[in-house]
């Protein structure tokens, strides 16, 4: 592993980086991906790390977690890990072709990449960079170009592996596909996976993508995800966040939708340090629909942003936002809603809500609703709610004999499973739904995930199927 150095700012220390492991990076990529990452680096060159003078960034600052001194794994050191000894898969009864990355790698039993007979195909996007650079070159980057957006281009600079998923015309993908992105490690890492999904005409699949850290050393996930959905393609998109109180998270996902197309999104973020989640979602052709839901819960000093962009760039399509927070303590969190309906997107519907609930005096919230018309015959609107819990129900439960700590926790739970109910994987859902009720009770931390049980010496037990690869 390579590390940063203390005494150079960390945007000069990346650009150094680059160059000095230019071959390890480009690999055996085309002519084209290099393009594809040497002008992805000139535009962060160019524009480097956000700071909180920009206005989406400003109520967000990066700069304690930039000057830290991070390495960084060019070459897949992290191999040796045996992922049976460290991390347990605990939602039961799902059904799923499992995958993983470890420290920002692809990991595999059998092979790196699977074709099925039905032509479906899934794995490491490394590997599908050298066997099938025709749909990779078409697609990988494209999404992902939005101007100034400092962490995409940085992503796109240094992206090596992550997930890769090809469905073809007509195909449904009748298992969900479970990615598991797992940080691992003794010393500070910056991570920076890429995943690109394409569904053709027609096709539909189900993603659940689950970010997880089982240590508690200070690390930087930047993550990229690109989503295409062509004429009738369905995609359902979940992302559960169980990360660690030194950990920070940065996700940017850009979906892609063409005529009739669908997309449903939920982001559960129950535990890190730091998150900021970044969605942009542009409805290409006529009939395309985005449904996107987000749950965000957070104590102590946690920081939860979520950045939200949609774009009706076509006649006739629907979206709808709803995100949840319940933050207590001194946490903070940010929410930005954007809708921007073009002139020619006539009969746009539009619908966008963010509510709030603070426990405590001490935590704050920032939410920025936005809407920017140019077609005259929509239907739009956006809302904002911040407060506490509702005085006249908590005395309702009370006098029903409800301790006031157990009405607490069902009013809590009751407005968090206006999100969780959306989620269409009952096995999920039953397993989303009792991680909420104890992250709300203070139970749940990182260490759920991990099999090493500390302060347990009942035996360790791994139930991702790693054979169904």
């Amino acid at each position: 592993m390579n590390a940063t150095q203390n005494t150079i700012p960390l945007k000069e220390s990346l650009l150094g980086l680059y160059h000095q492991h230019l071959q390890a990076i480009e690999g055996l990529s085309s002519h084209k991906l290099i393009h594809l990452r040497q002008k992805a680096l000139h535009e962060f060159e160019r524009i480097g790390f956000p700071t909180s003078k920009l206005e989406n960034w400003r109520f967000t600052d990066i700069s304690q977690i930039l000057s830290q001194n991070f390495e960084f794994d060019f070459r897949n050191q992290s191999r040796p890990f045996d992922l049976k000894e460290i991390f347990t898969c605990e939602v039961y009864d799902l059904d799923t072709y499992s995958l993983t990355l470890l420290n920002g790698w692809f990991v595999y039993q059998h092979t790196p990449l699977f074709k099925f007979d039905n032509g479906v195909i899934i794995g490491s996007l490394a590997k599908a960079m050298e066997e099938f650079p025709e749909i990779v070159e078409k697609y990988l980057g494209s999404a992902a170009s939005t101007p100034n957006a400092a962490f995409a281009a940085l992503n796109t600079a240094f992206m090596q592996d992550g997930l890769f998923v090809y469905v073809p015309k007509g195909v449904t993908v009748e298992k969900p596909i479970q990615l598991v992105n797992i940080v691992n490690s003794q010393v500070p890492l910056f991570l920076q996976p890429r995943s690109l999904v394409v569904a053709e005409a027609g096709s539909s699949v189900t993603l659940v993508h689950c970010d997880h850290a089982l240590t508690h050393t200070p690390s930087v996930t930047n993550t990229v995800l690109e989503v295409f959905l062509h004429p009738e393609a369905q995609v359902d998109h979940y992302k559960v966040q169980n990360k660690g109180k030194s950990s920070a998270l940065f996700t940017n996902t850009y979906f892609h939708l063409y005529e009739g197309s669908k997309v449903s999104s939920c982001i559960m973020t129950l535990n890190g340090g730091f998150t900021r989640n970044s969605v942009e979602i542009n409805l290409l052709g006529t009939q395309s629909q985005a449904n996107l839901k987000g749950l965000y819960l957070a104590d102590r000093s946690q920081f939860v942003d979520n950045q939200v962009q949609i774009n009706h760039s076509a006649p006739g399509c629907y979206s709808n936002q709803l995100f949840k927070g319940i933050l207590d303590d001194q946490a903070k969190a940010v929410f930005s809603g954007r809708i921007n309906v073009q002139r020619d997107a006539q009969k746009t519907q539009a619908y966008q809500n963010n509510k709030n609930l603070l426990l405590s005096e001490e935590a704050k919230i920032n939410s920025q609703p936005h809407l920017e018309i140019y077609a005259d015959d929509v239907k739009c609107s956006h809302g904002a709610t911040i407060g506490q819990l509702e005085p006249n129900a908590m005395f309702y439960l009370r006098s029903r004999g409800i301790s006031e700590k157990t009405a607490r926790q069902l009013m809590m739970l009751a407005f968090a499973d206006e999100v969780v109910k959306e989620i269409s994987i009952e096995p999920l859902k039953q397993k989303i739904g009792g991680m909420v009720e104890k992250r709300l009770k203070g139970e749940l931390s990182i260490c759920d995930q991990c099999v090493l049980h500390c302060k347990d010496n009942s035996p360790a037990t791994f139930n991702i199927d790693m054979n169904k690869l």
